[in-house]
């Protein structure tokens, strides 16, 4: 015999796929091709910008989630020849890194407070220079595929000059403003923070019901509040004016528990007559609510915190003492009073900081503003018309319910690290905005007819912006669309491709991209919008390193190795459901990587003779076979990418893999122990082989580049992230059908070879019953291969000794000899038939149903006939076996 042998000897392939060695191996390489990098060419973009992670943060499961998912996305498009460009780069996220900053400052003995602003900042590019790149370095271990070259940092110069120059363009247009409002103040933090970064969690509390004695008079009228610290702020008590109950209160005023101040009770709708005892004390200075009403009635608003939380001057005790002990306090000294009727156990929603998870503290403060009604109308439009489509679908309410309620916007914060407000002050009350001192003094000197105005006179803004300030540009400011909005970056890569991210940030970050893209852009930032669930543990409770309940994500990488920890985070990440981690998942992403190693191994340990002239019919009826399930999977695949469905994706090819080629084509082809193969079934299988390791690479790159390399010699600066993604030809539905009967009828055999202990390398004889010759009998050699069968006759009546079974409406005979054990064969037919019967049963309801039939599609009506035919041929055969084997007994 000529035997040739492949590139690589079997003995030469690892026993083990080792993760470690290929991982770094290829990464470098890549880096090294410049694969990831790119530049605007003549062909179609395909872009992602990276959502950035925090600049002092670390990788955790939300993030491999998030850039697997990404990862994914453009390396499926780079092999569909798209110029793929994902942007990659950290957020400075002012609250978190100057929290950081501070704490490191604290531990050095030094207080912020002691520290000049620029001394502080000095800290924090210190602190940022330092773990500024930890979480990218990270990301790489994952093996994401950004264009490192064009790495991104929220306040590099290009960023904050771009942010500077927006704020100034909006105040410009008059969309922003300067005012006092009431704020979600965060007392740890000590800065204003958005209502999207309030969380909100149900949590035990108090109701204590207090009473306040009635000016001139020695009655009372209760009322029920949660926090009695507030009363030193009341300046008014409202009813509802259609409660009867106080309807003779008009008029009259209190006396507020505590500091005696007598305020009146006014009336309003708002009232709930039903909480507590229908009477609201009114605290304009800390409650949303209070405030709109105070403004209403025009109500004093007594400020009684400070901006730590601890009670002000305003408050007339307690001063300097935190709120939660003024809480304490205030209860006792009620107590003291007999102004305390009783307190009830209390269950109600708690607001507390995203960053802090300190408790809300509403709070009147002079912030800056952007206006958002007008603004946001482009961006609403865009997904109610879908010019932006929002995966999946159902988000796309949740969208259009907030931007049609949308309020303005706090954009400033009391921190230091951060984009500075470009504003300054000449005066008590008069400010100018500007992008630059220079600027702003020219500005100042016109505003004021002073000619002699100086810089000295003139002092900046201490407040700087809100993170999403800067993060809402990103998608421009990635390619210096607002410094430069006519240079060859932007002009080719926007608008953008995809946005990958998460549901809970669809508002304060892609909501306002897209107003921004609008505003700035005159067209929408991103074409679609995937929304990715949150990672969870098997209670459900939310992946943080606080609870515990989070793995760290470079320990799984080097104990399940990059491609098993991404397949095992997409197993089970339906698209906008969260995930339910367990180790089982990353588990199952290294089995499949070795599944796909040892498939390999397999396959080169067969020798190749050349000079077998004709391939084995059942190996000509396998590649026909796998060629069609092949292609229809391709189909599946991409029709699974264009919808989002990218977990799906992942099991097709999953399947395809294990069960389809591994489980069945290659078990119809391996040759017989110590047999050669012939050349056509070995180039068959390569072909095979390379185009589902293209398919599967997205989602496993560095063991599909490993086997990939080892399967001819390539040119220098080949890979398979630059190969061709796999096109689907055509697909012949008889062929699938076929053998879809076939695996069927080997799967029965094998069953019966099992029920009867009758031996795998017996041959075995097949009839198959003449009154089934209308269906296509396909692949008999394939059957007779895999199920072992030296020979299939048809026949006109059941043979002797022989079992039965049915395959669709084909009855099929297995002559065994003496071994038949009628009594078993009797009971799983008759389980059969009942089984049918039931079935047949449901499927004439439907039939019977004269409004099914008269309203159902046609083509439904004509399924559930065909069952009905399908089911009753079944039943007749069923009951024939059955008389003929009660007639042997």
């Amino acid at each position: 015999m000529h035997f040739i042998n492949w590139i690589l000897d079997a003995m030469d392939i690892p026993s083990k796929y080792r993760p470690e060695s290929s991982e770094s191996k290829w990464y470098k390489y890549w880096l090294e091709q410049g694969f990831f990098r790119s530049e605007p060419d003549e062909r179609a973009p395909y872009v992602i910008t990276i959502p950035p992670p925090n600049v002092t943060g670390v990788l955790h499961m939300g993030h491999m989630l998030n850039n697997t998912l990404q990862d994914v996305l453009v390396r499926r498009h780079r092999m569909m020849g798209r110029n793929v460009c994902w942007v990659p780069g950290t957020d400075h996220a002012s609250i978190a890194t100057e929290a950081r900053v501070v704490a490191k400052l604290k531990e050095e003995g030094i207080n912020k407070s002691n520290l000049t602003r620029e001394e502080f900042l000095e800290h924090a590019w210190k602190w940022t220079e330092k773990h500024g790149g930890i979480i990218l370095e990270q990301l790489k271990r994952l093996g994401a595929s950004c264009d490192w070259d064009r790495t991104l940092f929220t306040m590099d110069d290009l960023r904050y000059r771009s942010v500077i120059k927006v704020f100034v363009d909006l105040y410009r247009k008059g969309l922003i403003y300067r005012g006092i409002r009431m704020v979600n103040w965060d007392p740890e933090a000590k800065t204003a923070v958005s209502d999207e970064e309030v969380v909100y969690t149900e949590e035990d509390s108090k109701l204590y019901y207090v009473k306040y004695r009635i000016s001139g008079s020695d009655a009372f009228i209760t009322i029920a509040t949660t926090r009695p610290e507030t009363i030193l702020g009341d300046t008014a008590v409202c009813v509802n004016p259609s409660d009867e109950r106080y309807r003779h209160m008009e008029g009259c005023k209190v006396i507020v528990p505590m500091v005696n101040r007598e305020v009146p009770v006014i009336f309003d709708d708002y009232v709930d007559m039903e909480f507590g005892t229908g009477c609201l004390k009114i605290t304009p200075a800390h409650d949303v609510n209070d405030y709109e009403i105070g403004q209403k009635h025009g109500l004093e608003e007594i400020d009684i915190f400070n901006d730590d939380g601890t009670l002000s001057s305003e408050a007339g005790l307690f001063i300097g003492t935190d709120r939660f002990k003024a809480r304490e306090m205030s209860v006792n000294l009620l107590k003291e009073q007999g102004l305390l009727s009783k307190i009830e156990n209390y269950r109600n929603k708690i607001g507390r900081s995203e960053r802090t998870n300190s408790i809300i503290e509403p709070k009147l403060s002079m912030q800056w503003f952007l206006k958002m009604r007008e603004i946001s109308k482009p961006a609403l439009e865009a997904v109610v018309n879908s010019d932006i489509n929002i995966y999946p679908h159902k988000f796309k309410n949740v969208y259009k319910h907030w931007m049609e309620n949308v309020r303005d916007w706090c954009i400033s914060r009391q921190l230091w690290w951060g984009h500075r407000i470009p504003a300054w002050h000449y005066s008590s009350t008069g400010f100018v905005v500007a992008e630059n001192e220079d600027e702003a003094l020219e500005i100042a000197r016109e505003a004021t007819g002073n000619k002699n105005l100086s810089s000295e006179d003139l002092k900046q803004d201490e407040d700087v912006l809100d993170t999403w300030f800067s993060s809402w540009l990103w998608p421009i400011t990635c390619f210096n669309g607002i410094l430069e909005p006519e240079n060859g970056d932007i002009r080719y890569y926007y608008p953008t491709n995809a946005l990958v991210t998460a549901p809970e940030i669809l508002f304060f970050w892609v909501a306002r991209m897209i107003i921004a893209g609008y505003e700035y852009r005159d067209e929408k930032p991103f074409d679609d919008v995937y929304l990715h669930g949150i990672v969870r543990d098997k209670d459900r409770r939310k992946m943080s390193k606080s609870l515990g309940n989070s793995p760290e994500p470079l320990n799984l990488i080097d104990k399940y190795g990059a491609d098993g920890v991404r397949v095992g985070m997409l197993l089970c990440s339906p698209a906008g459901n969260d995930l339910l981690y367990d180790d089982s998942l990353p588990e199952q992403g290294r089995n499949f990587a070795n599944k796909i190693w040892n498939a390999y191994r397999l396959v080169r340990s067969w020798k190749t003779d050349k000079s077998i002239a004709a391939q084995p019919v059942w190996s000509a009826e396998a590649g026909e076979w796998f060629n069609n399930r092949l292609n229809e999977a391709i189909r599946e695949y991409n029709r699974a990418f264009e919808k989002y469905r990218i977990s799906d994706a992942l099991m097709i090819v999953y399947r395809l893999f294990w069960d389809d080629f591994a489980s069945w084509y290659l078990e119809a082809i391996k040759p017989d122990y110590g047999y050669p193969v012939d050349a056509k079934t070995v180039s068959t299988t390569l072909d095979f082989f390379d185009r589902l390791l293209r398919l599967i690479h997205p989602f496993m790159p560095f063991i599909t580049e490993e086997i990939w390399q080892m399967m001819e010699n390539r040119g220098a600066g080949s890979s398979i992230m630059i190969s061709d993604m796999p096109d689907a030809g055509k697909v012949s539905s008889r062929s699938l059908k076929g053998f879809e009967h076939a695996r069927m009828l080997v799967t029965a055999i094998r069953n019966i070879r099992k029920e009867n202990n009758l031996p795998a390398r017996e041959n075995l004889q097949l009839f198959i019953s003449k009154k089934s010759v209308e269906e296509e009998q396909p692949y008999q050699n394939l059957v007779k291969r895999l199920a072992n069968i030296s020979d299939i006759q048809h026949t006109d009546s059941k043979p002797g000794n022989s079992l039965s079974f049915m395959i669709g409406t084909s009855e099929y005979y297995i002559l065994i000899g003496t071994k038949i054990d009628t009594r078993a064969e009797l009971e799983k037919l008759e389980a059969d038939l009942e089984y049918n019967r039931g079935f047949l049963d449901s499927v004439m309801n439907k039939l019977n149903n004269a409004k099914f039939v008269n309203n159902a599609p046609e083509q439904v009506v004509e399924r559930e006939k065909k069952k009905k035919y399908d089911t009753e041929r079944k039943i007749n055969s069923l009951l024939e076996r059955i008389n003929d084997l009660k007639s042997r007994e």
